[in-house]
């Protein structure tokens, strides 16, 4: 079980959730939620990086709402200030870096919204080295990124079987930018799956095969880049 954590940002202050592994250290991980907000599939997914020997922070980006219903969800995705956003992630990454019990690197991970901005992060802050993005979903427009940013990082991108697919633009544009800028990225196509196939809060899109493969791959991912 993790704990909820104030930490600077930007000259403010931004609240997620903590979680430690047994061991007390690890490499640090940020985990970015989806439109849902900071639900507890976003805090167990902290604390299942901590099991697995990882320093996790979740912000929560919507400061405390959360909601169940898509219509609901989609007016708070469209109502996310993205410097703001931006803050969060970037005070995240300062606050693991400063944390005793960050051995290593620092990456990130999120879904669908949280995928787009977990990519995005990498061009926030230099700490934030490796990247992988569940079905990125959010426009780059709304987020104008610096992939200059991504030389000498990595990341990788977990893609659904509809709108997030390898052919569609938003994921070509970032596979393109991170190359150019002497990143390095691999994309994963999880064909026949549905958007958010990870959430296995949500029977009605988890596919268990998929979100198996995809957790390996990132902790892999995780494991090999940040020490």
């Amino acid at each position: 079980m993790g704990e909820q954590v104030i930490y600077p940002s930007n000259g403010g202050s931004s609240e997620g959730y903590l979680a430690t592994p047994a061991s007390g250290s690890g490499p640090g991980v940020i985990v970015i939620q989806e439109w849902w907000g900071l639900v507890p599939h976003i805090t167990a997914l902290a604390d299942r990086f901590a099991a697995e020997g990882f320093v996790a922070l979740a912000p929560d980006l919507y400061r405390g709402t959360q909601t169940s219903e898509p219509d609901e969800a989609g007016k708070l995705l469209m109502g996310l200030a993205m410097d703001r956003a931006a803050e969060d992630i970037a005070g995240a990454a300062e606050y693991l870096a400063g944390a005793g019990s960050v051995t290593g690197g620092i990456g990130a991970v999120g879904f669908c919204m949280g995928g787009s901005l977990a990519l995005w992060s990498a061009t926030l802050s230099e700490k934030i080295v490796a990247t992988a993005g569940f079905y990125p979903a959010v426009p780059w427009e709304r987020m104008s990124p610096q992939w200059s940013n991504y030389a000498g990082k990595h990341a990788i991108i977990h893609c659904d079987g509809e709108a997030a697919n390898p052919g569609s633009t938003g994921i070509k544009t970032a596979v393109q930018a991170i190359e150019e800028a002497g990143g390095e990225v691999t994309v994963y196509d999880y064909p026949g799956t549905h958007h958010a196939f990870f959430n296995d809060d949500r029977p009605e899109v988890y596919n268990q095969d998929a979100a198996a493969s995809a957790w390996a791959r990132t902790l892999e991912l995780l494991r090999t880049r940040l020490g």
